[in-house]
């Protein structure tokens, strides 16, 4: 909404991606276009994002426009899967070639770095999330990050129930929402804060142990952090070279007490998205048939 996404518009996002990111675009009545994602990074394609953009997309009355189904394209989402940094620069320059706003799911990517700036830096705003799985947690809830004064102060109208400042009268001069964090929940995330250099060290020292270990195990490679990248790898991911083992492999893990899971069912299988339009998913699919998802706590890192 703070983008300017209205509804019966596309917003391109990734295959590769919980459902919440394309659930918010659904919220604004708008439709989610489902692009492919790199193997080295898990997030968009920025080559698979351009590709897709010069099939589809036609400029018409100073907007983006989707030729195939006529609707506005109104802005991207990359994600930063599993808290490794996705390719921004490059898909910032797709972006801006085709006008396109920039809003970062850095949801998962607290802690992590891109040519050591915060993955989570960029874009017209980022969005962080404090669920009691992520990296830092206030129970639930989230953050916006915005770089512009004129942007929060309407982010912050709108997520008080844009009731208009007054001493007495309860005026609200549009349809607002309740989001605001309660103060109890606020001073648990500012001391899970101060934690968060301690949880990535502890991350990652666990990352290198399981990379320690694969290395030993054929069959099998860890998912190592795009060069360039310092990733808090908030969920450790292993790649199965036989794909057709995976369910084989998480049982037995299951089975050894261990909690491991795959990927999430990318969005073009589940109902409600089943119908997006979509480009070629091949990597999408050929990851999700791959790769587990391994405990990732950071007290394992000291047991």
């Amino acid at each position: 909404m703070l983008a300017g996404v209205e509804r019966d518009e596309e917003v391109i996002i990734p295959a590769l991606t919980f459902a919440a990111t394309a659930n918010a675009v659904a919220y604004c009545g708008a439709i989610p276009h489902l692009v492919d994602c790199e193997e080295h990074t898990l997030g968009i394609d920025p080559e698979a994002l351009r590709k897709r953009l010069q099939e589809i997309a036609v400029t018409e009355g100073g907007g983006l426009r989707n030729r195939q189904s006529g609707r506005r394209i109104a802005a991207v989402v990359p994600v930063h899967v599993m808290g490794h940094p996705s390719s921004d620069d490059r898909i910032a320059e797709v972006a801006q070639s085709f006008n396109l706003p920039l809003i970062l799911d850095a949801t998962e990517s607290l802690g992590s770095l891109r040519n050591n700036r915060p993955a989570a830096a960029g874009g017209l705003m980022s969005v962080l999330s404090f669920n009691g799985n992520k990296i830092i947690t206030t129970g639930g809830g989230g953050a916006l990050l915005i770089d512009d004064d004129v942007l929060a102060e309407r982010a912050r109208h709108i997520t008080t129930t844009a009731k208009q400042p007054h001493r007495w009268a309860f005026m609200h001069d549009q349809l607002g929402y309740n989001y605001r964090m309660p103060n109890l929940n606020a001073s648990l995330g500012l001391g899970q804060l101060e934690r968060l250099p301690d949880f990535v060290a502890r991350k990652r020292a666990l990352a290198a142990r399981y990379r320690a270990a694969c290395s030993e195990i054929d069959g099998l490679d860890f998912i190592n952090e795009p060069d360039g990248t310092q990733s808090n790898y908030w969920l450790n991911t292993i790649k199965l070279t036989q794909p057709q083992r995976r369910d084989e492999f998480l049982q037995a893990l299951q089975d050894h007490g261990l909690m491991a899971r795959p990927l999430w069912e990318p969005m073009h299988r589940l109902p409600m998205y089943r119908d997006a339009p979509r480009a070629d998913l091949s990597c999408t699919e050929d990851l999700v048939a791959r790769v587990i998802c391994l405990p990732s706590s950071p007290k394992l890192a000291v047991q």
